[in-house]
C-alpha cells in the first residue's frame, strides 16, 4: 500500500494558518520590519497563501466529487470562502469580518467533503483517505 494523502485534512490545515496568520502573526511578530522582514500586510504572501488555499482546496474537493460522492455543495462552500478571502484583500480594513466566515465556509467545505466521501456506498475506510 502506498502513500495516501488525506486532502481535506491538508485543506483544513491550510485554512487554519492563513487565519492564524491573519489573526495571530500581527500581534506576535509585530517586530520584525526592524530585520527587515515583513509578512504582515504583504501583498504578494498573502495572495500566495490564497492560492495554495485554492489549489490545495480544489484538488481535494475534485478528487471527493469525482471519485466518491458527485455532489457540488462542497464546492460552492469552498467557493464561497475563497470569494471571501479575495474580498478580504480588496476591502483590507474589513479584513476580519471576511477572515472569520472565509475560514469557517472553507473548512466546513472540507469536512462536508470528507463526510461525503465517507458515506458514499462504494467508499471503503482506505479509500477515503484519498
Amino acid at each position: 500500500m502506498g502513500f495516501k494523502i488525506n486532502w481535506d485534512a491538508l485543506g483544513i490545515a491550510t485554512s487554519l494558518a492563513c487565519a492564524i496568520h491573519c489573526a495571530v502573526l500581527p500581534l506576535l511578530l509585530t517586530s520584525l520590519p526592524i530585520f527587515g522582514i515583513n509578512i504582515i500586510e504583504n501583498l504578494p504572501f498573502e495572495y500566495l497563501m490564497i492560492f495554495l488555499a485554492f489549489l490545495i482546496g480544489a484538488i481535494s474537493l475534485y478528487h471527493g466529487y469525482k471519485k466518491h460522492h458527485h455532489r457540488s455543495g462542497p464546492f460552492l462552500m469552498f467557493g464561497l470562502g475563497i470569494a471571501l478571502l479575495l474580498a478580504k484583500q480588496t476591502w483590507h480594513h474589513l479584513q476580519v469580518w471576511f477572515l472569520v466566515p472565509a475560514v469557517i465556509s472553507i473548512v466546513t467545505a472540507h469536512f462536508r467533503n470528507f463526510q461525503l466521501c465517507r458515506r458514499a456506498n462504494h467508499c471503503h475506510a482506505t479509500d477515503c483517505n484519498h
